[in-house]
């Protein structure tokens, strides 16, 4: 069969993150099974107009506005796909009504309030109508998407078919492990791209919330990306600069081992499709804090495999580490249950469902 992956971002792009990884898992495991697959994307600065990688035909063209025509262009001279995967990140495709051939919808979050964290008015109220517009639009193709609480909000667009499947992490969970105690320094840490809707800003407004409370935490900032020259001011306009270190992005190895090390990640984003990097942490033993948001509700298990603070705040977070200095014995079981639960989310049980799911929708008759 030949599949066609429309998608922003391809894995070669700088600024490819966890929806690409996961996207790459997908594909690879289709070319596995024997499958012709491509994957087109944006074009940037220095990349080829085509390769192949990891098995996957990538081709590139056009930028923001202009890659579904480009998209379209190329499709015309192509032989036929069985199955166009047309993937949303804000702004969709269209190719159901171009691609004559059986097509899903894949989106990882309905951006809804993110669109506030890039766009003033009336650019962010735009986007959030052209989403909620382009949902409905789409209500009879069937929908792919990681996460409960990305299923309910298309459900609320009037999407009829929505299939839900977790995510897969690359992350190996330790074979043993060791279980660390509650000790001060209160070892914090998030890994995120610095950028607005990840709300950076809040996880070091915790460091501060928690010195009020007279418990020393240390913060670990994993990543890079436009924010991260306002988010240094900030350390330094609440003097926590001492307590916060940016480290940049790093190797898996050497991310893996900070994630080892730390209490707890916190992860304080606006929205998220599934929460990659909580189930990474888990993997490592080490439990997540989260704010109650799409995506990370579904990745956390509120009390039991990490914490989902009672509201959107810098301070909730610090409430909520503070009880657990205060009543350490149920850390422990929050790194245990954490580490046992990331081993359901590997590729090699996460893979094979929606490999089936993708060749029946493959195998549908088109008009």
């Amino acid at each position: 069969m030949r599949f066609l992956m429309l998608n922003w971002r391809d894995p070669q792009n700088p600024l490819s993150g966890g929806a690409e990884r996961v996207t790459l898992a997908y594909l690879k495991a289709l070319v596995a099974r024997g499958h012709e697959v491509y994957w087109f994307a944006y074009d940037f600065p220095g990349a080829a107009r085509e390769e192949i990688f990891e098995g996957i035909h990538i081709i590139r063209g056009g930028g923001k506005g202009t890659s579904i025509f480009a998209a379209r262009k190329w499709y015309r001279a192509q032989k036929k796909f069985d199955l166009v995967i047309d993937q949303h990140h804000g702004l969709a495709w269209f190719a159901p009504w171009w691609a004559k051939t059986n097509c899903v919808a894949y989106i990882h979050e309905v951006l809804g309030p993110i669109w506030n964290s890039f766009y003033k008015w009336p650019l962010n109220r735009i986007g959030q109508a052209q989403e909620r517009w382009t949902h409905w639009l789409y209500r009879n193709v069937p929908f792919w998407t990681p996460s409960d609480s990305t299923k309910k909000t298309l459900s609320e667009h009037g999407v009829r078919r929505v299939n839900v499947f977790p995510n897969g992490v690359d992350t190996q969970p330790l074979a043993t492990l060791e279980l660390k105690k509650i000790e001060s320094p209160l070892r914090l840490i998030t890994v995120s791209r610095l950028a607005p809707n990840k709300r950076i800003d809040h996880a070091i407004r915790v460091v501060k919330a928690m010195s009020q409370k007279n418990v020393n935490a240390q913060l670990i900032i994993v990543g890079g990306g436009e924010a991260e020259k306002e988010l240094r001011q900030l350390a330094v306009e609440i003097g926590v600069q001492s307590q916060v270190e940016f480290v940049g992005k790093l190797t898996e190895v050497e991310k893996n081992l900070r994630l080892q090390q730390a209490h707890f990640l916190v992860h304080t984003s606006v929205r998220e499709g599934w929460g990659l990097n909580v189930i990474e942490a888990n993997a490592m033993g080490t439990p997540a804090i989260v704010y109650p948001v799409g995506g990370l509700v579904d990745s956390t298990v509120n009390g039991e495999t990490g914490i989902i603070t009672r509201e959107e705040t810098p301070e909730a977070v610090a409430d909520a580490l503070a009880e657990i200095v205060r009543s350490p014995e149920n850390y422990e079981r929050l790194q245990v249950n954490a580490w046992n639960r990331s081993k359901t989310f590997a590729w090699d049980q996460v893979l094979p469902p929606v490999c089936d799911w993708l060749e029946q929708q493959a195998a549908r008759k088109s008009k």
